[in-house]
């Protein structure tokens, strides 16, 4: 049985969306992934260009709230942004809290490309954390 996840930041918008997509890439056959904001809103364009450069299609993703999941039983809740963290202790459906800031590439300024590059290093960031983290989990479970 795959274990549950799932991912919480402000808005669903760029790093819980990379980070679900990002797990389901790599870890699918052992992890079921979700995502979910305290604030929901709509994904980022940019999130979902640069996940396609990975590989990673996330196009019919849209953000959801984390009431959507309230009585889901998940083995991990992972917040992935301050702002989720202190909302977070009265999200109880998780057997293991996580946390790991990430910044927020939606405030970065500048041109397209400077901009796209932000998203590319949070995305590269997040990628690498979920190998440690969930690959070590992963041995952890067998």
């Amino acid at each position: 049985m795959k274990k549950k996840v799932l991912f919480i930041c402000l808005h669903n918008s760029v790093r819980s969306q990379m980070a679900e997509g990002i797990l389901r890439k790599l870890y699918g056959n052992i992890y079921e992934a979700y995502s979910a904001g305290t604030e929901p809103s709509e994904v980022s364009p940019y999130t979902i260009k640069v996940m396609n450069e990975i590989g990673i299609d996330i196009s019919r993703h849209y953000s959801k709230s984390v009431n959507e999941f309230i009585r889901i039983d998940f083995d991990y809740v992972v917040t992935v942004c301050d702002d989720a963290k202190e909302i977070c202790p009265l999200f109880s459906a998780g057997k293991r809290h996580i946390h790991k800031g990430f910044e927020n590439p939606i405030y970065f300024k500048g041109m397209e490309d400077e901009i796209l590059e932000k998203f590319r290093e949070v995305r590269d960031e997040i990628k690498e954390w979920i190998i440690k983290e969930f690959g070590k989990l992963r041995n952890n479970t067998k």
